[in-house]
């Protein structure tokens, strides 16, 4: 990706909605261990080692999620370059985007087992450089998946974006409650699906939980506001040392 929108202000350039900064960007295909071929991109620092790394879950793909959905989008454009993440993204089976088509068909958050396991691994296993510190960082149906699929020894918490608890269940709360690993849930205070006082009562069976309610969000997070709250959030425990994240950006990149 090399086309860069930014709006001069003040000396330095504003980030804004469509801004695209600078990062080593590759296509990357995951294998999984029933034999599919996922499609996706990983997103690096352009001139230093990531100091942690985000794998993305995208939304309900049977309702146009998928690894574009444009939160993760912006995390993987923005991020890399801001904060120093390395962002993981891809197709779930069967899922669409403009990378490509993964193998395979939409399987109710079972099959996505496989598909979660093989971005774990492919993170686990990640080479020059070396990917750390791996959060799962889950958006709507994504959030099923971590909570179901993603409590590995080698994943380090997990972020979740609009959380439905529609796949997932208690027993998977109680697991992640039971692994001391954080989890950090942001609910919109008008979500279709979990609003906040009813979140906070699910997520009580998960001790070390955090939900932060975000007040006037909504669900899909649209708007610029709504998705800087939500990469600020991230980076706040994933690269704190990033908090906050600017709104310019001073490099020399064209516009």
């Amino acid at each position: 990706m090399t086309e860069h929108h930014l709006a001069t202000f003040g000396g330095s350039k504003e980030i804004r909605a469509s801004t695209v900064l600078p990062a080593r960007r590759s296509p990357v295909h995951l294998e999984t261990a029933d034999g599919l071929r996922l499609v996706g991109e990983l997103a690096l620092p352009v001139d230093r080692d990531p100091v942690a790394t985000l794998i993305t879950l995208h939304p309900l793909p049977t309702h146009g999620g998928f690894m574009d959905s444009h939160v993760l989008r912006k995390a993987s454009f923005r991020l890399p370059a801001l904060a120093g993440i390395a962002v993981l993204r891809f197709n779930t089976r069967g899922t669409t985007s403009p990378a490509g088509t993964s193998e395979g068909a939409f399987d109710n958050a079972v099959g996505e087992r496989f598909d979660v396991a093989a971005a774990i691994k492919f993170a686990e296993v990640h080479e020059a450089p070396v990917l750390p510190h791996r959060w799962l960082l889950g958006w709507s149906f994504g959030t099923d998946l971590a909570l179901m699929h993603g409590l590995d020894p080698s994943v380090t918490g997990a972020i979740l974006l609009s959380p439905p608890l529609r796949f997932s269940d208690d027993s998977n709360l109680d697991a992640w409650g039971a692994s001391g690993k954080p989890v950090v849930a942001l609910i919109p205070e008008f979500d279709d699906y979990l609003r906040p006082p009813a979140a906070r009562k699910r997520f009580a069976r998960i001790p070390q939980a955090e939900v932060v309610g975000v007040e006037g969000a909504r669900h899909l997070w649209v708007g610029e506001p709504s998705v800087r709250r939500v990469l600020d959030e991230i980076v706040g425990r994933v690269a704190p040392e990033a908090y906050p994240l600017p709104t310019t950006w001073a490099d020399n990149v064209p516009t």
